[in-house]
């Protein structure tokens, strides 16, 4: 078994971030993914929007990513992560290959999966005229036609998005002619658009090209009827998928879509496991936006892997250590917390009183049984001597301290 500081799952530009601060934080860093160095990015052909590069491609953008967390000293290994303990202090995870690693932090950067139709041509074309961005990809298409799969929002709004470029965008709908599964203002406003035509009662059959695409197999549903299209791209908006089934049994919080929740430093419910990128619950999934989450992770990631050490140093392998849990938003427990501090200064015990608000150290108090504010333990080199009887009361805590 290897043990890490922090291991990062996943290898897309939020976890390349993390792990270039990782690493240069002097951390021993892991990361694990299990395909294509760069995620979805490194499907991209073209990237003209990420600070600093006029034009480069996606996997030329990821491999630079990958360079630079490597000349920091952080490791990479090609293996896919199938089980996770999440609820020890050592977070332990397992990979296909049968092989175990322990780290202090964990970073989810998992990413996502566009739903794929898995129709001829669908994935021998993409980056090359199949694509599953519109922010990402749609200017490439400028002045072309182009046909998008799909009648939801996020294929209605986007392909607006697309028209802004295209020559002309053609939308492949299952349903009767009017009929859009989208909000009915995004559905007005593509209806009134002159560059989005409709294309009803039908559903794809295969993606046409050779090296590039060159048009589109399209069927009738009602009449079974097969035509042809020509177009230069192919937007598939059928849905994405999370790549975060794995954490189906960890304890991680996950919305009914597999997405993750976090709070302002990309922590999830669990402490010590953050979430970046497109698995995580957020706005926009774009390569800037992921490295952000990365950074943003990976720092909070180092503060909480210091915590910890401090907590070992401090606590852990000291005697006579009273470790007190508090709520900054209880007076009752910041009145103990006054009266504890009086009663061991002015009678000299040999106590070090260590402060833990328990509602950023959830997991903390669970593993030394704390339910409420104030509680106290005494501990000696991490094992609990007793429980303190938090009254205000200087006279009664003299006396427990004393025995």
């Amino acid at each position: 078994m290897s043990n890490y500081d922090f291991i990062i799952i996943g290898g897309g530009p939020a976890g390349l971030t993390a792990a270039i601060f990782g690493a240069r934080a002097r951390l021993k860093t892991l990361v694990i993914n299990k395909g294509s160095i760069g995620g979805m990015a490194h499907t991209t052909r073209e990237i003209v929007n990420y600070p600093g590069y006029g034009q480069t491609s996606g996997p030329q953008l990821m491999l630079d990513f990958k360079k630079h967390a490597e000349k920091f000293g952080a490791q990479f290994i090609k293996d896919e992560v199938v089980e996770v303990d999440f609820l020890q202090d050592e977070k332990l995870i397992k990979t296909k290959k049968g092989k175990e690693f322990t780290a202090k932090a964990v970073i989810l950067g998992c990413g996502t999966q566009p739903r794929l139709l898995n129709i001829p041509g669908e994935i021998r074309l993409r980056g090359s005229g199949v694509a599953y961005c519109a922010t990402c990809d749609a200017e490439f298409f400028e002045g072309e036609d182009v046909v998008v799969i799909g009648s939801g929002d996020q294929a209605i709004e986007e392909g607006m998005y697309i028209a802004k470029f295209a020559k002309k965008v053609t939308v492949i709908v299952l349903h009767d002619e009017g009929i859009l599964d989208c909000n009915k203002i995004s559905a007005e406003k593509a209806f009134n658009n002159e560059k989005m035509k409709f294309i009803w009662n039908s559903t794809i059959e295969e993606v046409l090209g050779d090296s590039n695409v060159e048009g589109v197999k399209i069927k009738n549903i009602k009449t079974g009827e097969s035509t042809k299209l020509a177009c230069q791209g192919v937007f598939f908006f059928v849905g994405m998928i999370p790549s975060t089934s794995f954490l189906e049994n960890s304890g991680i919080e996950m919305d009914q879509k597999g997405y993750i929740p976090v709070d302002k430093s990309m922590e999830t419910n669990i402490e010590g496991i953050y979430a970046v990128g497109d698995n995580r619950v957020k706005y926009l999934r774009q390569v800037v936006s992921a490295a952000g989450d990365g950074a943003t992770a990976a720092v909070a990631a180092e503060r909480y892997i210091e915590e910890l050490n401090d907590f070992k140093k401090n606590v852990v392998e000291k005697e006579n250590v009273i470790l007190l849990f508090f709520s900054p938003m209880i007076e009752e427990s910041l009145a103990f917390n006054t009266v504890l501090e009086k009663v061991v200064s002015e009678n000299g015990y040999n106590y070090k009183i260590v402060r833990v608000d328990i509602s950023r150290k959830k997991m903390l108090a669970e593993k030394y049984g704390v339910e409420e504010t104030p509680s106290a333990i005494v501990l000696n080199k991490g094992v609990i001597i007793k429980g303190l009887n938090c009254v205000i009361d200087e006279v009664k805590l003299k006396s427990q301290l004393e025995i």
